[in-house]
């Protein structure tokens, strides 16, 4: 913090009074105040000073007045840090059917730079005849006034349109039943891991992972609120662009899966005399929809359901936890993904809302991450006491979901 330094002159006054004629008293004659450059100094009736001299000559009064300057340093209060509602202030949340454009001059003659999405969020710079300049991700440029809200206004939908994140800065932190050291831990999340925040208290934060709701040190979290921001034109061009290059990829890598299924099938299978198969058929699940190559990593996945789940753990076989199940599935189609469920939110692509899911999909929660299977259902490697286990998409809210392919 730069520290401000005022600084006040005060003044000592130094008064010598020569007087003439015998016995003479000095008094003020009403109330004077001499200048004292900041301090005052009032001598009013009654108020007598010694008497200086007793010599009978008659001689003027002479004086002399010395100004001694005397510099103080004050610290002023450092100024209170701006609350959250001020920050949310500040922003530009588009209110739209589907997006607004950012275009490069306060005008639809302007160059479209980006949209910005419903309730997506910028930064609000200036207003210029009805239009908002502002910067959001890598783009700034303006907005139609009339298709968004700032300031007050923006206030509450802010509330409702972002979250507010928790993310762990210490290598291993307990998530205790109550907010208090004395209480049991319920469970433990790795750094840099991101929860959901459900409420704050003095020195406490209130969290949903996977064991429940429970409550996690401040002292161990790095508080903030995240919010979707507008997307450049350029970026789009490289979304779309790799989407279709993703797509065409998957048709060729699940064409060779399932040749490469068709053959384990035939080799493993057993037949009696009358060729029938005495394998216990596994249950099934209904993966549908999507591109192959989401709906070949769903049915792979599936293939461990019932598993151990083991705290960092990789294997498919021997335990994993959330993100190493879903980093080892992946492995199998040549994918390399982080072991990190925070860094999972990251990868790939954004799909806009669990309708617009399709298998294979990451399904991001706080502190947890699976995998999309169709149908409003995931496959993932849950809880030491649940293992690796299928459970609807929506027990928990969502945070992010990713298409990797």
């Amino acid at each position: 913090m730069v520290r401000n330094t005022i600084k006040i002159t005060a003044y000592t006054l130094t008064a010598v009074l020569a007087f003439g004629g015998m016995g003479m008293t000095a008094q003020a004659d009403g109330e004077s105040v001499l200048p004292g450059g900041g301090a005052t100094l009032a001598l009013s009736n009654a108020n007598k000073l010694e008497d200086i001299t007793t010599d009978m000559s008659t001689m003027p009064i002479e004086s002399a007045v010395e100004w001694s300057q005397v510099e103080k340093e004050l610290i002023p209060l450092a100024e209170p840090e701006p609350t959250e509602e001020d920050l949310f202030r500040n922003l530009v949340i588009a209110q739209v059917d589907h997006y607004v454009n950012v275009r490069s001059l306060p005008s639809e003659e302007g160059e479209v730079l980006g949209k910005l999405y419903n309730n997506s969020v910028g930064t609000f710079i200036s207003e210029e005849n009805g239009w908002y300049q502002i910067t959001s991700g890598s783009v700034t440029g303006y907005v139609k006034g009339e298709y968004c809200v700032t300031g007050e206004a923006a206030v509450e939908i802010a509330k409702q349109v972002g979250k507010r994140i928790a993310t762990v800065t210490t290598e291993t932190l307990f998530v205790r039943t109550e907010p208090s050291t004395d209480c049991s831990i319920m469970g433990m999340v790795p750094e840099a891991d991101d929860l959901l925040v459900l409420e704050e208290t003095e020195g406490w934060v209130k969290v949903d992972v996977e064991e429940g709701t429970g409550w996690v040190s401040a002292e161990y979290v790095a508080l903030h609120s995240e919010f979707v921001q507008a997307e450049s034109k350029e970026e789009e061009e490289r979304r779309l662009a790799k989407e279709e290059e993703e797509r065409r990829k998957a048709r060729e890598a699940a064409a060779r899966r399932a040749a490469q299924n068709a053959q384990n099938t035939q080799n493993t299978q057993s037949e009696d005399g009358e060729g029938n198969t005495q394998e216990e058929a596994p249950q099934t699940y209904d993966v549908s929809g999507g591109s192959e190559m989401g709906s070949a990593v769903a049915q792979y996945a599936l293939q461990f359901v019932g598993g151990p789940y083991v705290w960092g753990g990789t294997s498919l076989t021997n335990g994993a936890d959330c993100s190493g199940f879903v980093m080892s599935v992946y492995a199998n189609f040549g994918v390399g993904l982080p072991h990190s469920s925070s860094a999972d939110r990251s990868q790939g692509y954004a799909v806009d809302g669990l309708a617009n899911a399709q298998p294979g999909d990451l399904i991001c929660y706080s502190g947890h991450v699976a995998l999309y299977i169709g149908n409003g259902q995931i496959v993932h490697a849950s809880s030491p006491d649940t293992g690796i286990i299928v459970s609807d998409a929506g027990y928990r809210s969502i945070l992010a979901i990713r298409r990797i392919f």
